[in-house]
């Protein structure tokens, strides 16, 4: 498939309540939107804003939040196997309802080979139970937006995803991320190419618009047309009207 702009509704037009979102991004051209968390709605709802705007839902991430005030349990905790499968349940039972194409599968805050081991584990299982046509995600978080982290280096997510070895894990490659991480989200882009699934944007070091830092986006751009056909997704703080810093959108097809 084509390059498919997406816009992330938990960072644009946040000034809106929720559901009007799935409103502005449909009116605003996009086909396709991703929500992080949509947890804390009633999956029937999200469904109504999806289909009312005829809005394909890209991203979910998972597992949900602890909602306990608990240290976050995700996918790398040594020992929190039991409460990741127990999580999952419910993240599938969202997925049945709103059909996202990818869930991105956090990793924690862990260290060391047993959150490696864990976070493998974790990661065959839930690609196991995953429905058909959905591909699970990780991805390389940079310390300054997720200090703690695992998953930090896309040579360790390339490593990690030769463990699992399953044709429904990916890559997802995040600009901002990349470049905070790297140096350089371009080259991060060519050199992990093959194992990306899923595309993000946002700028560095402030993670805004395209176009607002130091990432080289004509670069980036030229590279997606050239090598990826899938949802690329603003996912970035606009800091302004969102409407103002869609730019990017025809920027991509160019």
């Amino acid at each position: 498939m084509p390059l498919i702009p997406a816009a992330n509704l938990s960072l644009l037009w946040s000034e809106l309540p929720y559901l009007d979102r799935f409103d502005a991004a449909a009116e605003a051209g996009f086909g396709a939107v991703e929500v992080l968390f949509p947890y804390d709605v009633p999956a029937k709802e999200t469904q109504r804003a999806l289909l009312r705007n005829g809005l394909t839902l890209a991203l979910i991430n998972a597992p949900p939040p602890n909602y306990t005030g608990g240290q976050p349990g995700f996918a790398a905790i040594p020992g929190g196997e039991a409460r990741f499968a127990h999580d999952m349940r419910r993240v599938w039972r969202y997925v049945d309802a709103l059909r996202p194409k990818v869930v991105h599968v956090m990793a924690g805050e862990a260290e060391g080979p047993a959150a490696a081991e864990a976070f493998v584990a974790n990661l065959r299982h839930a690609a196991a139970e995953a429905p058909p046509g959905v591909t699970l995600m990780i991805e390389p978080l940079c310390p300054q937006a997720k200090p703690g982290y695992f998953l930090n280096d896309y040579a360790q997510a390339a490593d990690l995803l030769a463990a699992v070895n399953a044709p429904n894990v990916g890559l997802q490659f995040d600009s901002f991320h990349a470049q905070m991480i790297h140096g350089d989200a371009v080259a991060v882009f060519e050199e992990y190419r093959p194992l990306i699934r899923h595309v993000q944007l946002g700028d560095a070091p402030g993670r805004g618009a395209p176009g607002s830092g130091n990432v080289d986006f004509d670069g980036l751009f030229a590279a997606l047309r050239a090598g990826y056909d899938g949802f690329v997704s603003g996912e970035y703080a606009p800091g302004a009207a969102t409407e103002q810093t869609l730019g990017w959108v025809a920027a991509l097809g160019e």
